[in-house]
């Protein structure tokens, strides 16, 4: 067995072991799940270093034509995710170990995170679409458990739901599209499609279809307009869980997968142009709507959608023409590099943010907070450089990234580049107002003035998730997996030093903004109440379920009453029954009865052959 099964198939184990075997031992439970999970990052080591991709296969299903294999490989933008996951996942189960230390299901909890380091590193793993699919599907399960962990509340239990069910919306989009593939290249191997296509004779229109039903799928898993509204709700689980799903690993599988699948969009510029704009409308959106939330961990989530925005407009630029060819691998590699920086900062931010929440005696409010950089000086600093980082401050790691991601609109799309630009202000802007009202100025609840300095357990994951926030966007530390010593990421053709200006000017302005506005205050001073009630998008949802589900139940119940059941099937019983009861007054035992009824007939009988004879 190679080392890749060996990390794909040990959450697995870990998993099955608490729920078959100490379930009812809490803090056994904890060390199987993290000893998993630290084995699956050591084992991980040595592989990013690897000159051999393939880790191997087998043959899962073969009918006619269709051979699915479950086969592994380990290369290129896959080294990249495998360290996120399994870093991230570890620091995440550590943190837990604190943060989850007196909760009554905790042994639920941390086989609910093996589950989930199984299905990730199955799609971090997977050498073809069929297999990312079943993986695809299983993270779709483990979120739905994670984030509905205290299920006695009916948000956190309604929230499980609501990410499951619209996240199956777009997955369904994608199944169509691994089905466009295989019919139409014969193959769902990335390998394989990828050299058909080279080669031609393909049909342009099919991939541009094939691509945008692909997408749709990222558009589910990576909380994209108009899908997204799962993602703030799902901050209803535990924060390590959001830290997790939610900003480093489950919302980045769509990223991840479209990068996987880069050359299909250089072939498909219609089903590209819909990637880009897509993925910017939902940077700014999500930017806007998080200037107005109170709540500390749906500001984070509207973050990480905006950021994932950014992501998936820069792969769009896959399909993009510069210079007479497509943009291709350097788009992917540059959405993929801001989805590696992204969660090393991120992650911080959310268990940062969780920390807060456990010194304030789980209050998640912003407003009824304050003055915790006193209290929480090391929580503080670490959430400082996460926030510096988040909003493209130099020599941050945010700051190379987001660079990369706005070059390519610089050089391919003025109108995306101002949206992204604004947005990048948005950020910088939103995240300065969080700080200053947590951090800064006199507490404001009663949990704030009893805050204190969190655990080193759970310290220690934010030491080494700000480490990676600072580095992680210099050469050296992502080389190594797009390759070319960063020379394989986007950068701005002309007018650079204009560029960069633009940019760091965007960071410093949204930060003063923040800063200047939100100093001293107490309350919202300038509430926008459509933007702190998401533009009132889940309530239109619950206008267009009300109209076509209860329309078209109420359809479906009053044929089924009136047609089905009344007529057809209470009907033929009725008349059944009815005749039954005709017949059954004439057997009633009286012999003068029969007899009228026997002489009844043959007077029938000579009736009908006289009438026959004439």
């Amino acid at each position: 067995m190679t080392t890749a099964f060996l990390i794909l198939l040990l959450p697995l184990v870990s998993a099955l072991a608490i729920l078959l075997g100490v379930k009812r031992n809490p803090g056994a439970s904890a060390l199987v799940s993290v000893g998993s999970a630290g084995l699956c990052f050591l084992l991980a080591l040595p592989l990013l270093g690897a000159d051999n991709d393939a880790a191997g296969s087998f043959t899962w299903l073969a009918v006619g034509g269709l051979r699915l294999e479950i086969g592994l490989e380990v290369g290129g933008l896959a080294r990249g995710m495998l360290l996120v996951v399994t870093l991230v996942g570890l620091l995440v189960h550590v943190f837990s170990m604190g943060y989850m230390r007196d909760d009554e299901a905790k042994a639920r909890y941390f086989a609910g995170l093996s589950l989930f380091m199984f299905s990730m590193t199955g799609i971090v793993l997977a050498d073809n679409l069929a297999m990312m699919f079943i993986f695809w599907e299983l993270v779709g399960v483990s979120s739905y458990l994670l984030i509905g962990h205290w299920f006695q509340k009916n948000s956190a239990a309604e929230a499980s739901k609501k990410a499951f069910l619209v996240n199956r919306i777009g997955d369904f989009g994608f199944m169509i599209g691994i089905l466009l593939l295989w019919g139409s290249l014969g193959t769902v191997n990335f390998g394989e499609m990828a050299g058909r296509l080279s080669e031609g004779g393909y049909d342009a229109t099919l991939m541009n279809w094939a691509m945008v039903c692909i997408f749709c799928g990222a558009v589910g898993k990576s909380a994209q307009v108009p899908l997204h509204v799962w993602l703030p709700d799902a901050m209803e689980g535990p924060t390590p869980v959001s830290a997790l799903i939610h900003a480093a690993t489950m919302v980045a599988a769509g990223v991840f997968m479209l990068a996987k699948m880069a050359f299909v969009i250089a072939v498909a510029p219609t089903a590209a142009g819909v990637v880009q704009h897509v993925g910017a409308l939902t940077a700014l959106l999500a930017a806007l709507l998080a200037t107005q939330q109170a709540d500390i961990k749906k500001i984070l989530a509207y973050s990480t959608l905006s950021q994932l925005g950014y992501m998936v407009m820069a792969v769009g630029f896959a399909g993009a023409q510069h210079g007479g060819a497509a943009v291709g691998e350097v788009a992917a590699n540059s959405g993929f590099f801001h989805l590696y920086t992204h969660a090393f900062f991120k992650a911080l931010l959310f268990l940062g943010s969780g920390a807060i929440i456990y010194a304030c005696h789980h209050e998640q409010d912003i407003w009824k907070m304050g003055g915790l950089r006193r209290s929480m000086p090391a929580t503080a600093a670490t959430f400082l450089i996460g926030t510096a980082a988040l909003a493209g401050l130099p020599p941050l790691s945010g700051f190379w990234s987001k660079d990369s991601v706005l070059a390519l609109a610089w050089d391919n799309n003025p109108l995306l580049f101002a949206v992204g630009a604004f947005t990048a202000f948005l950020t910088a802007f939103y995240m300065t107002r969080l700080c200053v009202v947590v951090f800064f100025g006199e507490p404001r609840g009663g949990g704030a003035r009893g805050a204190k300095e969190v655990a080193p357990v759970m310290l220690a994951p934010l030491y080494v998730l700000a480490a990676g926030a600072v580095v992680a966007g210099f050469p050296f530390a992502y080389g190594w997996f797009i390759g070319g010593g960063g020379a394989g990421i986007a950068h701005p053709h002309g007018g650079k030093a204009l560029f960069l200006t633009i940019l760091i000017g965007l960071a410093l302005a949204g930060i003063a903004a923040g800063y200047l506005l939100y100093r001293d205050r107490e309350e919202e001073p300038f509430p926008l109440k459509a933007l702190a009630d998401k533009l009132y998008i889940d309530e239109a949802y619950l206008v267009v379920v009300r109209v076509f589900q209860d329309a078209v139940a109420y359809v479906a119940k009053s044929v089924d009453q009136l047609l089905i059941d009344g007529l057809l099937v209470r009907g033929s019983a009725r008349l059944a029954a009815g005749v039954g009861g005709l017949l059954r007054g004439m057997q009633v035992g009286n012999l003068q009865g029969y007899a009228f009824l026997f002489g009844l007939g043959v007077v029938f009988v000579i009736y009908i052959i006289t009438t026959a004879v004439r």
